[in-house]
């Protein structure tokens, strides 16, 4: 996991804009206790903007607004929620807020802020202050799943129509692949220069990988793809993809279920 991964060198943000999901991964999180240095936020991967919690945009340089009150601070996670959180949490779901903090440790700088403090990190992008950005981002992206052996097994119960409505049919592709063009816009948007971002999907379809990279370094001239080195180094079971540089596992060759894989670089 990437927490475990992290050890004390960071913190670490986690965005999906399924509740289930991110309630999947916080609850991993804490059972395996990994997530000191994490935050978990319920929201759109394809317009997120909260950066990483630095010194310039700590508590100590945001001040909470006059509204807020202490009871509005964020104090130390506990996983039982009094009433008056689940009463306020419920109302803020119910207003349709765009971010929802799921899960946060302790160690990941939002204890002892306000919400309007936390979200005040918004405003960094407009400052481009490329140095509080993200130094790696991985979008792990929607796709069709094509390449889950375990995901197509389960069309045996739901029917090969429902394969052929969910992979074959044209407009729901294209809205899948415009849907990963703007997850992969974002998370490129909040890496900082120098930095890496990993794309990946279980597609082995071209649009939904190639096909997608190759119109988003189009659009992107600081966009470089490199080589993943851990590749050849480990003895990954993989091939390369269509593009320099990117890879693909097949089930055939990798035993695994299908993956696709691309590592960018952030030029100046």
């Amino acid at each position: 996991m990437l927490a475990g991964q992290l050890g004390n060198n960071g913190t670490l943000t986690g965005v999906d804009i399924a509740r289930h999901r991110l309630a999947a991964c916080r609850t991993m999180l804490q059972k395996y206790g990994l997530g000191n240095s994490c935050r978990l936020f319920v929201a759109d991967g394809t317009c997120f903007d909260l950066l990483p919690i630095t010194q310039r945009t700590g508590s100590k340089d945001i001040m909470p607004s006059t509204n807020e009150t202490v009871s509005e601070v964020f104090g130390e996670w506990c996983s039982r929620k009094t009433r008056r959180q689940k009463k306020r949490e419920g109302r803020l779901q119910k207003e349709g807020d765009k971010i929802e903090l799921l899960f946060y440790g302790n160690g990941s700088g939002v204890v002892g802020l306000t919400k309007n403090q936390l979200l005040a990190n918004c405003s960094m992008l407009q400052r481009n202050h490329s140095a509080d950005h993200y130094d790696k981002v991985l979008v792990d992206a929607e796709c069709t799943h094509d390449g889950s052996l375990k995901h197509i097994c389960k069309y045996e119960q739901w029917g090969w129509e429902t394969l052929e409505r969910r992979l074959l049919d044209p407009e729901r592709m294209a809205s899948i692949t415009k849907l990963q063009l703007q997850l992969l816009t974002n998370g490129f948007r909040l890496l900082k220069t120098g930095g890496t971002l990993v794309y990946s999907t279980c597609s082995l379809t071209y649009d939904q990988n190639e096909g997608v990279l190759d119109k988003f370094l189009n659009l992107h001239y600081n966009a470089e793809l490199v080589e993943i080195t851990e590749c050849n180094r480990a003895g990954w079971p993989c091939e390369d993809g269509k593009l320099p540089h990117t890879l693909r596992f097949n089930p055939s060759r990798s035993r695994t279920s299908g993956l696709f894989i691309a590592k960018i670089h952030k030029c100046q």
